[in-house]
């Protein structure tokens, strides 16, 4: 078995921000393989994740970002993340991602926070248009071929599955999963607003509550 040094847990905890025994038990599981390791931390987040998900978030704060373009703010987003404890909101690591979820906003412009937010009549048109463009084709292939459009429209659309702007290795939704881990509280991305110079708001904007 490959040993497991202190320079290789440093550079696991850099990479994904785990606490240093996580890292270090991370490597030790998977014979110091990082690629393997990081996906055993990300699974051991999402299980704690799963087990907070329950949770009441009553706690937390709004983030504000302004993008300035030639000396002048054009876009800008306000985002109300929510935690349990006033504790945890006041920690740099749930400043932080409150930061990096206002920066998405701006830059990927999502209509929605999660999936089950989108009106249904939203997802039939959808549905419609996919329907349309694979006619003709036997139904079980029909339904896969739906599945991964739609799939690929959440991922559009909807916050918590767009692909990070700062590393598309990773969903929003990934970067709350390893605050919970982190964290050890459950939290939810409650709902967002964006402003941008010249554009009508768009159905949904992110004006959503979290149940």
């Amino acid at each position: 078995m490959a040993e497991v040094t202190a320079a290789m847990v440093k550079r696991l905890r850099d990479e994904t921000g785990a606490g240093m025994m996580d890292a270090k038990r991370a490597l030790t599981e998977t014979g110091a393989d990082f690629e393997r390791a990081r996906d055993w931390l990300r699974a051991k987040g999402l299980a704690r994740a799963a087990d907070k998900a329950g949770r009441e978030t009553k706690e937390g704060l709004v983030e504000a970002y302004v993008h300035h373009s030639g000396g002048i703010a054009k876009q800008g987003a306000l985002v109300e993340l929510d935690c349990e404890s006033d504790f945890v909101a006041k920690t740099d690591d749930f400043k932080h991602l409150a930061h990096a979820v206002a920066l998405q906003v701006v830059g990927a412009s999502p209509r929605w926070v999660r999936r089950e937010e989108v009106p249904a009549e939203i997802v039939e048109r959808e549905k419609g248009v996919y329907r349309d463009q694979v006619a003709g084709k036997p139904d079980h292939i029909v339904d896969k071929i739906l599945e991964g459009k739609l799939n690929d429209f959440y991922s559009k659309v909807c916050l918590m599955e767009q692909p990070w702007i700062k590393d598309d290795k990773k969903r929003v939704g990934d970067l709350v999963t390893e605050a919970v881990a982190k964290l050890g509280e459950n939290i939810t991305v409650a709902r967002f607003v964006r402003f941008a110079v010249g554009e009508a708001a768009a159905d949904g904007d992110g004006a959503s509550t979290a149940t």
